[in-house]
């Protein structure tokens, strides 16, 4: 039996299309072994024409380690792990924005895998970009400035209180989540702990400010990185069909969920794979 992974790069710097494997079915050792030495590769992958229940999503997503149950999202019946965006007029997307997900905890998630379930007729896009690229196109004085400086994350920037009115419960839950989620701080640059590889690890959707500088260095230096981040030389564009899958290193990539298919409506499926603690060490 072949058990081939089909992989093409789709671009220089991030992102490839895997072919030849169903994800829904429990894949082998050899399977999993391409799998994830291509992540660590291209950084997201992509795999068209993968029915997938939230049951069979989740035990993919445990191949890579132990998963994540956000503190706010609805997740599906059948698997808690498992978080819903179903995103329409009444609900309108909040991913519209460039995020490294759930870095506000101590261990940020090593990656996610996300499954198309229902699509507008146009729109609705996700954007990744390689914090890996964005780093080594910076100057090498300004990697030196960067190097062994500490962030801060907050879970209140992307989850704003205001948010979480409609219902008492709904309140509550998300009075919880803040409680249970102080900022804290990682490195402004973040060394892989697989590939040794260093990238830039802050986001718009978390990063509040660089310890150590006066606010306005603070301010400015996040400005443009948040902004050099996005360049669209360090990106990878997916435009979904239905039981498309991604999955992406967390570690070192942004993504931003284009919201430009309302009033049409968006549901995905997403499971979040814990990982560990950010560290720099120079190379």
């Amino acid at each position: 039996m072949n058990e081939r992974l089909k992989i093409t790069p789709l671009g220089p710097n991030i992102g490839a299309l895997v072919e030849d494997v169903s994800l829904s079915r429990p894949l082998s050792d050899a399977q999993f072994e391409q799998l994830y030495h291509a992540l660590l590769k291209y950084q997201v992958l992509f795999a068209r024409d993968q029915p997938i229940t939230p049951v069979q999503q989740r035990a993919l997503a445990a191949r890579f380690g132990d998963l994540h149950i956000h503190p706010v999202y609805p997740q599906t019946p059948e698997a808690q792990e498992i978080i819903i965006f179903d995103t329409h007029d009444n609900n309108p997307p909040d991913n519209d924005n460039w995020h490294t997900d759930v870095t506000f905890i101590e261990t940020p998630p090593l990656g996610a895998i996300l499954a198309a379930k229902t699509l507008p007729s146009t729109g609705g896009d996700t954007l990744w970009a390689s914090g890996i690229a964005a780093y080594e196109a910076l100057s090498e004085p300004f990697r030196k400035l960067l190097a062994g400086l500490q962030a801060e994350h907050d879970f209140t920037k992307s989850f704003q209180e205001y948010k979480y009115r409609k219902t008492p419960e709904e309140h509550q839950q998300w009075l919880e989540a803040k409680e249970k989620n102080p900022p804290l701080l990682h490195p402004v640059i973040r060394t892989h702990p697989v590939s040794g590889r260093q990238a830039l690890f802050v986001n718009e959707g978390f990063t509040t400010r660089i310890v150590g500088l006066e606010e306005k260095e603070s301010a400015a230096i996040l400005e443009f990185l948040f902004r050099h981040i996005t360049k669209p030389e360090f990106q990878v564009r997916w435009r979904w069909q239905e039981n498309d899958i991604a999955i992406w290193d967390n570690r070192i990539t942004q993504h931003y969920a284009n919201a430009d298919y309302l009033p049409q409506r968006r549901i995905m499926h997403r499971a979040t794979i814990l990982g560990d603690k950010p560290f720099y060490k120079a190379s």
